[in-house]
């Protein structure tokens, strides 16, 4: 999948969050999906999903950062 948020299959993503919205067809479905980017200015790791909201896509990533923070 090629997209904006990707060079040569790295993310372009520096800091904070990025998104971007395609369309899939799977059978003869045509199907929205999210691909979201987000690194973590504290050491620079990288999150990254593809899923059918933003919301979820989110909620995903706060549940990250949290598995991190409980790590400390």
């Amino acid at each position: 999948m090629t997209t904006k948020m990707n060079k040569n299959g790295v993310s372009t993503c520096k800091a904070g969050e990025k998104y971007e919205k395609f369309q899939m067809t799977i059978g003869r479905k045509r199907r929205t999906f999210y691909h979201y980017d987000y690194r973590d200015t504290a050491d620079n790791e990288l999150f990254s999903c593809v899923k059918p909201t933003l919301e979820e896509c989110r909620r995903l990533c706060n549940e990250w950062l949290k598995k991190k923070e409980d790590r400390k």
